[in-house]
């Protein structure tokens, strides 16, 4: 026998809003019967009664071939059938929810299904930010848990539809968001472990950086903003969720649980906020694809209009200078950490809109234009290698296949970002600032480098902001490029 919470019988809606106050309602009916369960098997009790909660599910049918707008790039299913997705944190996903519910219903004309999943929820997911009640558990209680209550199942947080390799069972219904809700979930805990935020702060755009120098500027910047009461952005949060709020502004309910941590987390993230969401979050990465498919797979399922790469590089070109830029058009994958979900024969196209604003900021930024811009900024293909000491091969070896593909610039993160945006379908772009020549005898040295520093990651880390802004006023169905979506599309942005 279970203990589960009281039964919500599904309803249609033509209401988008509607539809999502129901969504909230079944979620938060879940989410406090396995929280008030917890509580009382913390305290003690157990009655060996199995505790089970599941997700809300959406639910769209169409009956007929004829589809939506040919320019739209989402918010439409691509044919007849039975669409559906598990839905989580509707507190957090609220505006994202009813837009995609609103698209659904005007572009098809039919109501949504809103109804209780067969889907539990793991008793993990559903603790409140500041909630560790689990933490107090002796060894005995915590093995007792587990057969009392779900826990997370990787089977249900694996990225099949992202990847274009899910294939419902018969009679099951096809995918209408590219994550299932225990992914999403998944992804929202680990955001907190590596970048010491909750989900709730990201932004809409992200900047990252794989230099500490780029944070310590946008830190300046971020307190810079907060002191200036006509600011556009309204809160800077740091790790240990610590919140400045723009000069002005009241504090808000929770923002004295904020604290630094003892040390930073292994990817720590920082974030301007704007009212509307569609402020700048920008992460130090660290060195190497491994990192940057590590917090892209779980930035991916906040759904952001853009990620950039704002980071530092080595020249391949005799005519580069040091302190010149990169603007990335394509790129040369010997990451190898995405091989096996995004094989190599996959293209990753540059997308217009983004290169367009990346070129537009660094003209604004230094003021230069037209042939005077080209001196200091170069369009090319970016190799990313998942070996730093790639010199130290034997010759020739990577210069070669550096030569043939035409690259410019080398780095370690550029093309994992770039293609983990196409594999999520996250309009991305990369613009890096040349560092050293290697392949010129002009190695990185402590004087240089640091002179280097000085000088350029002010202006380089302004140019990523200038993009944002002009990213900010495109119309996010511009934006989010037809591009990046297959044959047989989830309707979901």
């Amino acid at each position: 026998m279970s203990s589960v919470p009281p039964f919500v019988a599904p309803s249609r809606h033509t209401d988008p809003a509607a539809a999502l106050a129901q969504v909230q309602a079944i979620y938060n009916s879940s989410i406090e019967h396995l929280r008030s369960s917890l509580q009382r098997f913390v305290a003690g009790a157990d009655d060996g009664q199995h505790v089970r909660a599941c997700y809300p599910f959406v639910r769209v049918r169409t009956d007929t071939v004829a589809r939506a707008d040919s320019r739209l790039s989402y918010g439409f299913v691509a044919g007849p059938g039975t669409f559906e997705t598990t839905l989580t944190r509707p507190d957090l996903f609220a505006s994202y929810y009813e837009e995609q519910f609103r698209l659904l219903v005007k572009n098809h004309g039919v109501g949504l299904e809103v109804g209780t999943s067969s889907q539990p929820i793991p008793v993990h997911f559903s603790l409140a930010e500041n909630n560790h009640l689990e933490g107090s558990l002796s060894a005995e209680r915590r093995m007792r848990m587990r057969d009392l209550f779900d826990l997370p199942d990787l089977a249900a947080m694996d990225d099949g539809i992202a990847n274009g390799g899910f294939e419902p069972r018969p009679g099951e219904a096809q995918p209408l968001a590219l994550f299932t809700a225990p992914r999403v979930d998944y992804s929202l805990h680990r955001l907190r472990h590596y970048t010491g935020t909750a989900p709730d702060h990201f932004q809409n755009f992200v900047l990252f950086t794989n230099y500490q120098f780029y944070i310590d500027e946008f830190i300046k910047l971020g307190h810079a903003l907060m002191a200036d009461p006509a600011s556009e952005y309204v809160a800077f949060v740091e790790p240990g969720n610590v919140i400045t709020r723009r000069a002005g502004e009241a504090a808000r309910p929770g923002d004295e649980l904020g604290a630094a941590p003892p040390r930073l987390p292994q990817m720590p993230a920082y974030h301007l906020v704007r009212a509307d969401n569609s402020g700048i979050t920008m992460v130090n990465i660290g060195v190497g694809p491994a990192n940057a498919k590590t917090i892209t797979d779980h930035i991916a399922v906040l759904r952001p209009h853009a990620w950039l790469m704002l980071g530092h590089c080595a020249g391949l070109r005799n005519s580069q200078q040091l302190g010149d830029y990169v603007l990335a058009h394509a790129y040369m994958r010997e990451d190898h950490v995405l091989d096996e979900e995004l094989p190599l024969w996959v293209p990753i196209p540059a997308l217009a809109e983004v290169q367009v604003a990346l070129e537009q900021a660094v003209a604004d930024i230094t003021k230069l234009e037209g042939y005077e811009l080209k001196k200091i900024l170069r369009t090319g293909t970016v190799a990313s290698t998942d070996n730093r000491n790639w010199e130290l091969l034997p010759h020739p070896g990577p210069e070669r296949r550096f030569s043939q593909s035409r690259a410019v610039a080398l780095d370690m993160e550029s093309a994992t970002i770039a293609a983990n945006g196409f594999r999520f379908r996250v309009p991305y772009g990369t613009l890096l600032c040349v560092s050293d020549k290697p392949l010129h005898g002009e190695i990185k040295l402590p004087g240089m480098a640091n002179h280097f520093y000085r000088e350029r990651v002010d202006q380089h880390l302004r140019i990523g902001m200038r993009a944002v802004e002009l990213l900010r006023q495109e119309r996010p169905g511009s934006l989010h490029s037809r591009k990046l979506r297959s044959f047989a599309e989830v309707a979901f942005q």
